[in-house]
């Protein structure tokens, strides 16, 4: 699988603004974004898609797939490969060391998460940055009220 550790939140997975109100009104707002978010997938996903690719344009990892700048999903498909986790090692392993170049990701990485199994005996890293937590953020806020209903 291509592996994209860069994900947007500025447009498409932000939710709105929710004044302080009571709990079913902040509620109410959260479930109107996850229906805004789920009603045209296709539209979402395309849009979330060309916003990692043009925001990492300049990465090793996508200048080595030869994506040139392209923002599409057909261009995604034909030009990034399915890879493995040891596809990707060696460019983690220098994120981990040190390196700083934007290797996977145009955006610093803030952090590294582990699997919980292992491989060969050792866990996976996978580097992350200061959105992802954000977007894990939001997403466990939108829990509550799904499960309200």
């Amino acid at each position: 699988m291509a592996v994209m550790t860069d994900m947007p939140a500025a447009t498409a997975l932000r939710a709105p603004p929710v004044p302080a109100a009571a709990g079913s009104d902040k509620d109410v707002e959260k479930l109107r974004f996850i229906e805004e978010m789920t009603s045209d997938v296709d539209a979402v996903q395309e849009r979330v898609l060309a916003e990692i690719l043009a925001r990492n344009a300049r990465t090793e990892y996508l200048a080595r797939c030869g994506l040139a700048g392209a923002t599409g999903r057909d261009a995604f498909r034909a030009r990034v490969p399915v890879v493995t986790y040891e596809d990707l090692q060696p460019d983690i392993q220098r994120i981990a060391n040190g390196d700083r170049s934007p290797i996977l990701s145009a955006h610093p990485i803030s952090e590294f998460l582990t699997s919980s199994g292992t491989s060969a005996g050792e866990r996976k890293l996978m580097p992350t940055i200061k959105e992802e937590l954000d977007r894990r953020q939001l997403l466990y806020s939108l829990l509550m009220p799904v499960m309200n209903q």
